[in-house]
């Protein structure tokens, strides 16, 4: 699951890979997808990364390879390029005012609850959660108190070092207040979603991963929103 950017700046490295054998500058990246400044381009890049796409070969310049391109492109990396049979990517985001069904019992003596699953979450930088209206998942009634709740899956091990895996589901409690150190689902600048620790240093907000490979991201007070904290985790095996 890429967000339309991410996706747009896959396709063109591996075009551009394949034409000239180098990864293009950032500043060609950013007037390729018709972005502003360069630390947008930063953050599409450690994304793909973080989700596997493309790899940065360390102490090289330029030097980037894509490993993957996404599901709904025919055909592997080839030197003869990906078969994009004309389709046109779309993605479809959690709002930041989106309305939550919240938790419904199964009976009313019920011993599980089934909460609405809004798609996979990155536990790495911010990407767009998509919303599955159709899924839900039942959880034990005790692992929730009073107030709404969803669940999100993970997809990353930025925060493994918080016991949160690549795989697993978190159960979120709909709030769009935290204290400072929860773990929250944060919505960052109305598009993307991101599962971090919330730190406040003075006017500015911090979003910490719990893995010392991914780097703790600052951001203006204005530009995160909380959509929920973390209460509680399982695991399948």
């Amino acid at each position: 699951m890429l967000t339309r950017k991410q996706y747009e700046l896959l396709v063109y490295l591996d075009k551009e890979l394949r034409k000239k054998g180098v990864s293009p500058s950032f500043d060609e990246m950013k007037d390729a997808l018709g972005l502003k400044s360069k630390s947008g381009i930063h953050r599409l890049i450690t994304g793909l990364e973080e989700r596997g796409f493309i790899r940065r070969l360390a102490h090289r310049a330029r030097a980037i390879e894509v490993l993957r391109l996404p599901d709904n492109m025919d055909g592997p990396i080839t030197k003869a390029g990906p078969k994009t049979s004309g389709k046109r990517f779309a993605a479809n985001v959690i709002k930041g005012d989106f309305k939550l069904a919240g938790a419904s019992a199964v009976g009313s003596e019920s011993e599980s609850v089934q909460l609405p699953l809004y798609g996979r979450i990155a536990a790495g930088t911010p990407i767009e959660a998509l919303r599955d209206h159709s899924n839900s998942v039942g959880i034990p009634a005790n692992m929730i108190g009073k107030g709404d709740h969803y669940a999100l899956e993970i997809d990353g091990d930025s925060m493994i070092d918080a016991g949160i895996h690549d795989g697993d589901t978190v159960i979120i409690r709909r709030s769009d207040t935290a204290e400072n150190g929860s773990i929250v689902v944060a919505l960052i600048e109305d598009t993307e979603v991101t599962l971090k620790r919330l730190r406040r240093k003075g006017a500015s907000i911090a979003l910490e991963p719990a893995n010392t490979a991914y780097e703790t991201r600052i951001f203006g007070p204005d530009q995160v929103k909380v959509q929920g904290c973390l209460v509680g985790l399982f695991r399948k095996y």
